[in-house]
């Protein structure tokens, strides 16, 4: 893993805990994560009507005997135009829990990776005390890399929120809402020294 405490990128460096950065990867740990947070997302409200559901009469398509053709019953039944959807969704929860210690060190595995590949960088808030788009991908062409990034920010640096956040390829979230698919998912991660430490605390609170 990450050998130097500091990792410069964009306009200072950042202290990386070991006890955080220095991380094993697992990939089946980081799947469960990511699929957790996924799936939360999922709102689950897809709804179809049965065949008891549907508006229709209940009256046989035609008499038993003497047409010629086949018995027919309901015209409710799935294969019939109009007909209720055989085995379709119904509202339903998509949740799956994951065990916080579990989530806590799928978040150590996504930042390490970061670490040890050196595409985490320092971003410093102060620097933008109007929003400025233009001095943001200044601050962007100045850390190496190539692929999206993401900037992590914390209370109090909406100013710098604003200037990252309507640039391409560039995702801006706080710290307290970040997950291990948005950390894992970008190929560069920006982050200021506030949210370092409540990433830090997030991955190894007990």
């Amino acid at each position: 893993m990450a050998q130097a405490p500091f990792i410069a990128g964009g306009s200072g460096g950042l202290h990386l805990d070991e006890a955080v950065f220095g991380e094993p990867f697992h990939g089946p740990l980081v799947h469960e994560a990511v699929r957790s947070e996924m799936s939360a997302h999922r709102r689950g409200t897809a709804s179809t009507k049965t065949r008891a559901e549907v508006d229709m009469t209940g009256a046989k398509a035609w008499r038993q005997k003497g047409t010629g053709r086949a018995r027919a019953g309901a015209l409710s039944v799935p294969q019939r135009t109009g007909g209720g959807v055989a085995f379709g969704p119904k509202p339903r929860g998509y949740t799956v829990k994951v065990n916080r210690k579990a989530l806590r060190r799928a978040l150590r595995a996504a930042l390490s990776v970061h670490a040890e590949r050196g595409s985490i960088g320092a971003l410093d808030p102060a620097a933008f005390e109007t929003p400025s788009t233009k001095a943001a991908v200044d601050a962007l062409e100045s850390f190496a890399g190539d692929g999206g990034v993401l900037v992590v920010l914390s209370d109090g640096e909406e100013t710098c929120a604003k200037s990252f956040r309507n640039i391409a390829d560039v995702t801006v979230t706080h710290v307290e809402q970040v997950g291990v698919g948005d950390v894992i998912g970008a190929a560069r991660l920006l982050v200021s020294e506030a949210a370092l430490g409540r990433l830090t605390e997030k991955a190894v609170a007990k």
